[in-house]
């Protein structure tokens, strides 16, 4: 049985999808869809199915921006670019992960006890994510030609190829993995660089 994602508006034109210890956001815009991240690998049959459910399809799903190139973030783009014809965009810095043409960097877990704990449990396992061709290399500053403009800031820390999405017009601001909501807002699990 496949897991369905649990959607909830977040504001008009943006849902958030909990696939289950990793959130994705849907952007719609008139007869477009962007995602922002495709969560773990085998998580894309929860994502079009969510996006059926929104009365849209699959095609529609016109835009993907991968914050980074980990596997909880890029898992499941390359099943929904074959599913759907969508166009990706990354940070240049992660674009060879993504691509399978090197392997991630290494990451020392966070300060926080809690966060270090689960950083050494995630690391026993190494999903397997197929490779996915990236469309656009994005930098800092650059605007996507998405819902009005997503403007790209470039925040490496957790992973040098981070970013993080400001959609200006709704005062929304997508930060990926610069944090973590669980139990309260902390560091992430780990990071390639804390300077």
């Amino acid at each position: 049985m496949r897991r369905q994602a649990k959607v909830s508006k977040v504001t008009a034109g943006l849902h958030r999808l909990d696939l289950g210890g990793v959130n994705v956001y849907l952007i719609e815009d008139g007869r477009e869809l962007a995602l922002i991240d495709t969560g773990f690998p085998g998580q894309s049959g929860a994502i079009l199915s969510a996006v059926e459910g929104l009365g849209r399809r699959p095609t529609d799903l016109r835009h993907i921006v991968l914050t980074h190139a980990h596997p909880d973030h890029v898992g499941s783009a390359a099943a929904l670019v074959t599913a759907t014809g969508a166009r990706t965009y990354m940070h240049r810095l992660d674009v060879p992960i993504a691509e399978g043409r090197i392997e991630n960097r290494p990451l020392e877990p966070a300060p926080d006890p809690l966060m270090r704990v689960l950083f050494v449990l995630l690391s026993l396992s190494k999903p397997d994510v197929d490779p996915v061709r990236i469309d656009v290399p994005v930098g800092d500053g650059d605007v996507l030609p998405i819902a009005g403009g997503l403007s790209v800031v470039h925040a490496p820390g957790h992973c040098a190829g981070q970013v993080a999405l400001h959609w200006r017009s709704r005062g929304v601001l997508f930060v990926a993995d610069a944090c973590a909501n669980l139990l309260g807002l902390r560091h992430p699990l780990g990071y390639e660089d804390r300077t």
